[in-house]
């Protein structure tokens, strides 16, 4: 029987390792897979085919109509008139939301990950006999494993 968890590269991993060598798991049953971390920065425009859920549109959305209900209101009293001055505010205020929402995402997210220091996961392959596969897993989820899966060989 094969199980196959993650871990975060931590001590943890390293108890896991040596209760699953206690109990009789040897060296050669016993594969772990560092992943790498991501190189890239991650992309600011989402595609058709791909997004990853940052939004750079809403607050600048929110902020347009606030600013051209302000704008077209105030325009009524000055020369160009309620139309323009609401269009030009409604982009104002766009922009200006557009560019709160992308300092926020570049400064403090940014930010956020580096201090996190998030580190890459382990994938761990354990082959064990069907005897033993409910102690391993045990002994994997009492180690702070992310997510364990059995699969019969």
């Amino acid at each position: 029987m094969q199980i196959f968890s993650t871990f975060e590269h931590s001590s943890y991993l390293e108890l896991a390792l040596s209760a699953l060598k206690e109990i009789g798991i040897g060296n050669q049953n016993i594969l772990a897979v560092p992943l790498n971390n991501r190189t890239e920065e991650r992309k600011l425009f989402d595609s058709l085919h791909r997004s990853d859920g940052v939004s750079l549109f809403d607050k600048g959305a929110a902020l347009a109509v606030a600013f051209s209900v302000i704008g077209t209101s105030v325009g009524f009293v000055l020369d160009w008139g309620p139309i323009y001055w609401g269009l030009i505010a409604g982009t104002i205020g766009f922009l200006l939301g557009f560019i709160i929402d992308l300092f926020i995402f570049k400064v403090f997210h940014k930010r956020k990950r580096l201090l996190r220091g998030k580190k890459s996961e382990v994938i761990l392959v354990i082959e064990c006999p069907k005897e033993q596969a409910e102690k391993v897993e045990k002994i994997l989820w009492d180690h702070l494993a992310m997510g364990v899966a059995k699969v019969e060989a």
